[in-house]
């Protein structure tokens, strides 16, 4: 199970009031430059820096069919090109999270203070579509909500199937799902944890080498070594800019989903890996204050080489992952 966890400090331009001076000029400068692009706001996909949205506009088609515009960077500080010459799959797992939150704060209604419990988060790509051009990728993702589930007026939970397209073509389809709750609702839940600045946690663990999980730099490795053989202890550093962009009080999906990717490279002994496709399920929080073992097992699966990665706390589970690779074409 993964949170999402965002306190809001300022609202989003579109939530201006229309006599604000600003909201006017922005409504004269769109009504000018119609092809003008920009992020959505930060809030509604639960970032705190702007450089980490993903996400560039959207519009409902009918109850339960959106369409939603994003763009990759050709260079990003943590998703960075595999090889120099693709796209990290990953920022796919990225853009179809964020599409969950934006969808449910700007069409479902649902405040900015409730909070999203992710239960599972999957995707797979298409690699002859991820290649890297010299422009940043422009991406129309078509989204069907196949399961809406409401708690009276108010939104409950969400499944969703997302198709990503790039230039007319398929690159990458995904689905997520997720519930919502009250800040009241999660305080009685979370207890004591919610409080993050005061929140103990461990001390930070030394990483593997970089060059055995795909990584370059020290900083972005997210597993520290065991005694045991493709078995390690997740590396927790709440200051990565990306992995951690907010205060939280619970290891957030996406750095599971990372030492995921990282456990199935060592275990494959591949470097650089191009994952084809990663399914997720979260079955409990994953606590800051706690160490959480990380395992991978090959598994035979056709022409696929598949890892399976586990992750458990206090002797019970918090994640499976199944991750799916192919060879990075010209290796």
């Amino acid at each position: 199970m993964s949170a999402s966890t965002f306190q809001v400090k300022h609202g989003p331009i579109s939530h201006l009031p229309e006599g604000d001076g600003r909201a006017s000029a922005i409504g004269r400068a769109l009504s000018r430059f119609p092809s003008l692009t920009t992020t959505v706001p930060k809030e509604f996909v639960h970032r705190a820096a702007v450089a980490e949205v993903l996400l560039t506009g959207w519009e409902r088609r009918d109850d339960t069919r959106f369409g939603v515009t994003a763009q990759w960077p050709r260079g990003h500080s943590f998703f960075a090109p595999i090889d120099g010459t693709h796209y990290d799959p990953l920022l796919a797992t990225e853009t179809i999270r964020q599409v969950g939150s934006l969808l449910a704060h700007a069409e479902f209604d649902v405040p900015l203070t409730h909070q999203f419990l992710m239960r599972d988060l999957a995707f797979t790509v298409r690699p002859e579509h991820l290649r890297i051009s010299g422009a940043p990728a422009g991406l129309d993702i078509d989204i069907t909500c196949t399961e809406v589930r409401w708690r009276g007026k108010k939104l409950a939970g969400l499944r969703y199937e997302a198709v990503l397209s790039r230039d007319g073509e398929i690159a990458a389809t995904g689905s997520a799902s997720y519930t919502c709750t009250t800040p009241e609702v999660y305080r009685r839940l979370r207890g004591d944890r919610t409080r993050c600045d005061d929140r103990p946690q461990l001390p930070l663990t030394a990483p593997v080498s970089p060059r055995s999980v795909g990584r370059m730099s020290p900083a972005d490795v997210v597993l520290s070594p065991t005694d045991a053989p493709h078995q390690w202890q997740l590396r927790v550093d709440t200051r990565h800019p990306t992995l951690f962009d907010h205060p939280v009080d619970h290891i957030p999906g996406m750095v599971l989903i990372e030492a995921a990717r990282q456990g199935a490279a060592s275990a494959l002994a591949t470097s650089p890996l191009l994952p084809t496709g990663i399914h997720s399920e979260f079955t409990r929080y994953a606590e800051l204050d706690s160490p959480c073992l990380i395992e991978a097992h090959h598994i035979a699966s056709g022409d696929a080489r598949t890892v399976l990665v586990t992750g458990h706390q206090n002797g019970l589970p918090v994640f499976t992952s199944t991750v799916m690779t192919a060879p990075l074409p010209g290796h």
